[in-house]
């Protein structure tokens, strides 16, 4: 063992002596890990760790009603737990509170050594309440008392799903009513611009440009449909209580049912102990579905972003329909150029969201992390959770600000381009034939003629026929 300096402390844990940090609040566990695992320098997520507090606070409390945690070290766990959780109300106090949980996310499969982190921290803050040395497990032992009646098999799984649902609420919801609001607001403003509609990338019939961002709405709307989805599968199938193997051994039985009602009451969202807590910690299925409903969310997005690049393309030898909004420069050579930027950061976005499930359906498969009656990769699926829900709830909140806000439809480009399109014909078939329109379609092309100009020229009918039939508007909708 390297010779003690006076920046650490010798900790003792079931191992022996380990050097810790002197002014870390963690113990010879955590250190250990540290030490392990120096894999990418990026630790546990902070939302992970804000709920395992809460998750902590709410098992003292839950032990304490249960007569199995005297009022005392209650109390003091309550306290501790307490100072983590308002640590994160402010971001310099968060970046503070996180030194002291360093463990890399490539860890322990179980999350082990998070949960010793999270039990070491809470341990040594009641040490200094009490007047005690950091380290000296009194009055409050880090496994005894912080982690009585539970297991890091059942608490990593709990804390990573309290963790998605509280941000879910907090974050990604919130951002996609806004993000939907702006889009209901542009398809009412727009619903009486009559364009050109695509398919193929090629010209289709006519429709409201109203039309096309409804769609675009109700797909987020779907979108917050999935996330309280998403949020509900993850809320209702808690693994607390299982323990090790999920046979709930060393802890109350009604145990894990107090801890969720705290943390029903904390977060103000209803959760629930899992119906079957062997299903609940052998897999990670419920993540596995919940981050599917994610992935959904980060297609639409995407989507609707493409569409606007497209179709602000320009602005002189595109489509540019729309003018998209002029928020930093395009280019380092091309003086004037304006590019696209919101759409491709969301575009980008899907593409991680898109690579975050692979990951977690990857770690929760029986081939990777679910193994007998454990998964093996649960601080990944957890890193990836927790980021696909934090990068779909931001640039949700930047397309709405910085792109469709300030979007403006360039109505003369829109409804020029109908008249112009040889699938307006398609409105004719139903009276001259689908063959005869398919030839006036390809005629009108060949001579440069609208279809209008073409079928008066071929006489196939009149002008008082035609001006009736080729009713933009009246396209748009269904007719007889």
């Amino acid at each position: 063992m390297a010779k003690r300096t006076s920046k650490n402390r010798i900790e003792i844990d079931s191992m022996g002596e380990m050097e810790v940090p002197s002014q870390a609040l963690y113990g010879a566990s955590t250190h250990r890990a540290v030490l392990n695992f120096p894999v990418s320098g990026r630790s546990v997520p902070p939302a992970i760790i804000h709920a395992f507090a809460l998750l902590k606070r709410s098992a003292a409390v839950a032990n304490n009603k249960l007569k199995l945690l005297d009022q005392r070290r209650a109390k003091f766990i309550v306290a501790a737990c307490d100072e983590i959780i308002s640590s994160f109300e402010h971001p310099d106090h968060a970046a503070e509170i996180m030194e002291h949980f360093p463990i890399d996310i490539f860890q322990t499969g179980s999350g082990t050594s998070t949960n010793m982190n999270m039990n070491e921290v809470i341990s040594n803050i009641v040490c200094m309440e009490a007047g005690m040395s950091i380290g000296a497990k009194d009055p409050v032992h880090p496994n005894d008392h912080v982690n009585m009646g539970q297991s890091s098999n059942d608490t990593f799984p709990t804390a990573m799903q309290l963790a998605a649902c509280i941000e879910i609420k907090a974050v990604l919801i919130p951002k996609l009513k806004l993000l939907r609001k702006s889009l209901k607001a542009k398809a009412r403003k727009w619903d009486k611009i009559v364009t050109i509609g695509r398919t193929h990338l090629m010209d289709a019939t006519p429709i409201r440009v109203g039309q096309i961002f409804s769609g675009y709405a109700a797909a987020i709307d779907y979108g917050i449909r999935r996330a309280e989805r998403a949020m509900m599968r993850l809320a209702e199938n808690m693994p607390i209580g299982g323990t090790a193997v999920g046979t709930g051994m060393n802890t109350h039985p009604k145990f894990a049912t107090m801890v969720c009602r705290e943390l029903s009451r904390a977060t103000r969202i209803t959760f629930s102990e899992a119906e079957n807590h062997f299903e609940a910690q052998a897999t990670r299925d419920c993540v596995v579905e919940a981050h599917g409903e994610l992935k959904t969310i980060a297609t639409s997005m995407s989507k609707i972003a493409n569409d606007l690049r497209w179709l602000g393309s320009g602005p002189r030898c595109g489509l540019f329909m729309f003018t998209l909004p002029t928020i930093q420069p395009g280019s380092s050579i091309m003086p004037g150029k304006v590019n696209p930027v919101i759409s491709e950061s969301a575009m980008q976005v899907f593409c991680k969201v898109l690579g975050n499930d692979v990951t977690i359906t990857s770690a929760g498969s029986g081939g990777i992390g679910s193994l007998l009656e454990l998964n093996l990769c649960m601080p990944v699926i957890a890193d990836c959770l927790i980021e696909s829900i934090g990068l779909l709830g931001n640039a949700a909140g930047i397309m709405d600000e910085k792109l469709i806000q300030e979007l403006e439809v360039n109505k003369e480009i829109a409804e020029a381009l109908v008249e112009q399109s040889l699938m307006v014909g398609t409105v004719l078939a139903p009276v001259i034939g689908y063959d005869n329109a398919a030839k006036l379609a390809k005629d009108a092309f060949d001579s440069g003629e609208t279809i209008r100009q073409c079928a008066l020229r071929e006489e196939l009918l009149t002008e008082v026929e035609l001006d009736e039939l080729l009713d933009f508007e009246a396209m748009t909708r269904p007719h007889k």
